[in-house]
């Protein structure tokens, strides 16, 4: 009699035979399966098959586009590349146009509007009036050469030597004219002020003045001589190489304005004047405020919008009275 653990275990055993026995015909059937289908896609017969299947094609994207191309008559030789990012593809197509921001015709490439009332206004209000009053004691210098106060006398001699002049010569001289006739004192040095701004007779009669009172000078000089007050505007920047405010007459000649400044013998480009960050401008129309005006496509042509070209713009009228000639070269003059 055969125990019951022995029957068992020998009926697990004949179990798994079957199963692995299975398993590998199954294996062997799928192999064949698969190789037939490889053999069918390259193009060879497939095992028990009496005819040949086509041969796979295969090609790719650049081949497609080249033929695409010559379909379409750009030549046998036409290609066109794909590319995943076709920026770094070459094209002839035409470049998009792009808009330049708008250029401003005030000094510095800005546009100027009108600054609201404040202590400029005041200030260049008061000093038109100093002229006014100035210019009649210059027509009756004119009319009597002989009662001509000295100090009047002297800004009518630059007056006239201004007048025989013209072009960059006239504008050279007027600088170094002024430049010379008067040394630099502040403001709270002279006048117990922080800022006060002078007529250029009344600097003329001390010699003495600060960077307003300078370019207010060269003002009433040049447009005096005949040039044109259309182009000339006091300019108040700030000086970033000092960190300080201060006060320039730009001029403009041939469409580019030139910077004739109290600190240096020669003129300066607004374009080169990179240290300055423009404030205001002051003319005969008043006080503007400079602005940077930017493109906009939606908008009339001879129309161009803004933005200030500083932020919260204000004028402390401290200039650099302490930046000495020593520092800015040869062609500098004396504070």
């Amino acid at each position: 009699m055969t125990p019951r653990v022995t029957l068992r275990r020998s009926r697990s055993l004949a179990l798994a035979t079957g199963l692995v026995l299975s398993l590998g015909f199954f294996a062997t059937s799928g192999s064949s399966t698969a190789e037939d289908r490889i053999a069918a896609d390259a193009g060879g017969n497939s095992p028990g098959s009496d005819h040949a299947q086509p041969p796979a094609t295969y090609f790719s994207i650049n081949a497609v586009l080249a033929k695409v191309d010559a379909q379409r008559g750009r030549g046998p030789g036409a290609v066109r590349l794909a590319a995943i990012n076709p920026s770094n593809t070459a094209t002839d197509a035409a470049p998009a146009v792009r808009e330049a921001p708008a250029a401003g015709s005030e000094p510095f490439g800005l546009v100027t509007f009108r600054a609201p009332d404040g202590l400029l206004w005041r200030k260049w209000r008061g000093i038109e009036a100093a002229m006014a009053r100035e210019q009649a004691v210059i027509d009756q210098c004119r009319s009597d050469a002989a009662n001509c106060p000295a100090h009047a006398a002297q800004f009518l001699r630059l007056v006239g030597v201004l007048g025989e002049k013209s072009g960059r010569e006239k504008l050279d001289e007027a600088n170094r004219g002024v430049n010379t006739a008067i040394r630099y004192v502040s403001d709270q040095a002279q006048h117990g002020e922080t800022d006060r701004w002078t007529a250029p007779l009344a600097t003329y009669a001390t010699a003495k003045g600060d960077c307003e009172d300078y370019a207010i000078a060269k003002y009433v000089a040049l447009t005096a001589a005949g040039f044109s007050r259309n182009d000339l505007q006091l300019v108040l920047v700030r000086d970033r190489a000092v960190r300080q405010d201060h006060a320039v007459l730009a001029a403009r000649l041939d469409g580019r304005w030139l910077m004739l400044d109290n600190r240096f013998a020669n003129l300066m480009e607004d374009a080169d004047a990179a240290r300055f960050t423009p404030l205001f401008a002051i003319d005969h129309n008043g006080v503007h405020l400079f602005a940077t005006p930017y493109a906009n496509s939606g908008r009339p042509a001879g129309q161009v919008e803004a933005a200030p070209a500083l932020a919260g713009a204000e004028w402390s009228g401290k200039d650099n009275a302490s930046y000495r000639a020593s520092q800015l070269g040869t062609a500098s003059l004396p504070m």
